[in-house]
């Protein structure tokens, strides 16, 4: 649950934030000359101007590095209508400005700072060099100016949504846990993500449950800006090191150190891990058919894992919640299993598209009762088949966005017999200069599915 905290509107009159703030009465206190005319003039007076034009003149080394001139006399001609000179965003297909269409307008993503708004990293949030980004108000009118046509003349916004003087940084509501003897609640508890980075840790929790659970249901909550949450079980039959250990309970390991370099310590038992449940959304549920589970052994623990990416210049605060909702034995027939098929052996080469298909074939009669899939920012689209014995092959999963891709529930269960086979077919956009592989930053890349079945 996101909601948007409140800023005093004195302190953003006093930091030059909200220039204007008003509907229409709020400028009978000003010369009827010094008000411009039209949404977009008022958007160039007190959004681009203020914002953005210090830095964006002409023979300025941000004009040059961006090919974007600012100032009034520039601006509007740059702006609408023109493709991005931005590597991801002109992949994408993205203008500067794109008339009615403010979800492919790269200056709409450059101003909006709400955590976990991008699927992609289209470079610096903007303006550049503060702490603080446009209001909620002032970013909803640049907005809805676009998706109104982006008219250079005319008024088409209301400017009563400008009064809306929020801070676009948004709080969120913790998941509540479940009522007692319904299930348990494992956390990781608030952590900062510095401006500009990521950040991922895990916590090993101990779920002190002296008897074999049976999950029924599987429910959590991320804080904005996540990139995913998964819970692991270890190996039981993987002995000698580090198998042969467990890290120290509900102690934050990073698996990188301040200055970026891998903390192979807290990286080692990865080699371990067994998936059991996750989710790359912030908020999740799902709910096994009835009579199917997961089942945890006596005396379990899982290891909490998360993952953050912080593309604002602020810090972000990382949360995360996850309720293991369970059942009486008696009440399950079928005890699920887990899928994690991954291929780690992939190169994508700089300054072009590449896409990899993997055959993931399977050796016994499998059920599968949902899919989703898991890449890094690079990848375009992650698809899944379902490829038979006989040669046909089917789509059964489409995902466009790295960042928070969809869960597949499949309401009738998908039955794969020896000799059938899951296929991902992934698509990805290397425009760097350099090759990417398998890796644990957004910056690498990852092929996975992952999904329930029994």
């Amino acid at each position: 649950m996101i909601r948007f905290r409140f800023a005093p509107l004195a302190a953003l009159l006093a930091l030059g934030t909200l220039t204007a703030c008003g509907g229409d009465s709020a400028d009978s206190a000003t010369t009827p000359a010094a008000i411009p005319d039209g949404t977009y003039a008022r958007i160039q007076r007190d959004i681009i101007g203020p914002s953005c034009a210090s830095c964006h003149t002409s023979g300025s080394s941000a004009a040059r590095q961006s090919q974007l001139v600012l100032t009034a006399d520039s601006a509007y001609l740059q702006l609408v209508g023109v493709p991005s000179t931005q590597q991801l965003a002109r992949a994408d297909g993205m203008l500067r400005v794109k008339a009615f269409r403010a979800d492919s307008s790269l200056l709409f993503h450059k101003l909006a700072w709400v955590p976990g708004h991008h699927s992609r990293d289209y470079g610096q949030l903007m303006p550049s060099g503060t702490t603080q980004g446009l209001t909620a108000g002032q970013l909803e009118y640049l907005r809805r100016w676009i998706e109104a046509g982006a008219p250079r003349t005319g008024h088409v916004v209301d400017t009563t949504v400008l009064r809306d003087a929020r801070l676009q940084t948004a709080t969120f509501t913790p998941l509540d846990a479940p009522a007692a003897g319904a299930g348990i609640q494992l956390k990781v508890d608030s952590f900062a993500i510095a401006p500009t980075t990521e950040r991922e840790l895990f916590v090993y929790r101990r779920l002190s449950n002296p008897v074999d659970l049976y999950v029924t249901r599987i429910e959590s909550r991320m804080r904005p800006g996540s990139h995913h949450l998964l819970l692991y079980q270890f190996d039981e039959t993987k002995t000698g090191f580090p198998c042969n250990t467990r890290p120290s309970p509900d102690a934050v390991r990073d698996i990188r150190n301040a200055d970026g370099t891998p903390n192979i310590a807290n990286l080692l038992p990865m080699a371990c891990h067994v998936f059991f449940a996750g989710a790359m959304t912030p908020d999740f549920d799902y709910r096994f058919p009835p009579g199917v589970a997961l089942k945890l052994p006596a005396n379990t623990a899982l290891d909490f894992n998360v993952h953050y990416v912080n593309r604002a210049p602020i810090n972000l605060p990382g949360q995360a919640f996850a309720n293991l909702y369970t059942a009486d034995r008696s009440q399950v027939s079928i005890v699920a299993r887990t899928l994690n098929l991954a291929n780690t052996s992939f190169t994508l080469p700089p300054k072009q598209r590449t896409t990899v298909r993997t055959v993931f074939p399977m050796t016994t009669r499998t059920t599968v009762l949902g899919l989703t899939s898991h890449m890094h920012s690079l990848g375009e689209r992650y698809e899944i088949h379902v490829r038979r014995a006989n040669g046909t092959e089917t789509t059964v999963y489409t995902n466009t966005d790295w960042e928070h891709p969809g869960f597949t529930n499949l309401d009738v269960p998908l039955v794969l017999e020896p000799g059938d086979a899951l296929v991902s077919v992934v698509t990805w956009n290397n425009v760097t200069d350099r090759t990417v592989s398998f890796g644990l930053l957004s910056s690498d890349e990852m092929n996975i599915i992952f999904g329930y079945a029994y």
